[in-house]
């Protein structure tokens, strides 16, 4: 069944005409009128709805029920990831989202190749926080990640949340993920750019309470080194192991 986030507040038998993007992607999947879909808005449900009218330029739907899938992580993972170039940010924002994480955080470090200010880095948030939207329609999400505005990596350090346990992707003074943390269930989690993190930097998150960790002898690239120790943790301490299938939608 096709989902679609909508920003309104949502409840069985309400009618609403539903906004340009969900109407422009019913055309694209060639939805009739009358058929199903899910509808979600973030707050933790899946609402489902019947497509009432489908026009050129007009779309509405019947919201029908409401389920609570339990389909969250246990384990809450902020992501503080080290602003990369290309297309490589939008890949490792995407895929993270569909690993689970809660919250996102980009950062521009001393070696991040892009360099965002203004106007050009507010657009690139708000066009990060609609991938994260993509990949919960995607992969099933009912509650929405948010990206946090763009800041420096000092400004991150100085406002981090409150955590288990807060590790750094890297190579100097670095355990084994496995060794570093215990059954945690809340984890601040930070990956560097291209170029890895500075020798100051990775100093400066030591003395924030970072445990630098690493995940095997092979040097890893951003976007996979992200993404590889997010499921790691998700089958260390998350709901990778002993998960069942039971999904209404």
């Amino acid at each position: 069944m096709p989902r679609f986030y909508v920003s309104a507040e949502l409840n069985p038998g309400l009618m609403l005409e539903l906004p340009d993007n969900v109407l422009r992607h019913l055309h694209v999947l060639r939805v009739k009128a009358g058929e199903e879909i899910t509808l979600f808005n973030g707050n933790g449900r899946a609402y489902a709805a019947r497509l009432t009218a489908l026009e050129k330029r007009r779309a509405t739907a019947l919201v029908l029920d409401e389920a609570a899938p339990a389909n969250e992580s246990p384990l809450r993972i902020t992501l503080i990831q080290a602003v990369s170039g290309g297309e490589r940010m939008d890949f490792t924002l995407q895929k993270s989202v569909e690993l689970g994480v809660a919250e996102i955080w980009p950062v521009l470090s001393e070696r991040s190749i892009v360099r965002l200010a203004g106007e050009r880095a507010d657009k690139r948030v708000a066009r990060w926080q609609e991938i994260v939207v993509s990949a919960c329609e995607q992969s099933g999400r009912n509650v929405v990640p948010q990206v946090r505005p763009l800041q420096s990596y000092c400004e991150a350090l100085a406002d981090l949340p409150a955590a288990d346990a807060r590790l750094l992707l890297g190579l100097n003074h670095a355990q084994s993920l496995q060794n570093a943390a215990a059954a945690p269930r809340n984890i601040t989690f930070m990956v560097g750019p291209e170029g890895g993190w500075t020798a100051a930097e990775e100093q400066q998150a030591f003395a924030a309470g970072f445990q630098a960790v690493m995940l095997g002898p092979r040097v890893l690239r951003t976007e996979t080194a992200a993404l590889a120790a997010i499921a790691a943790m998700q089958v260390l301490w998350g709901d990778f192991v002993g998960w069942r299938l039971n999904k209404k939608y």
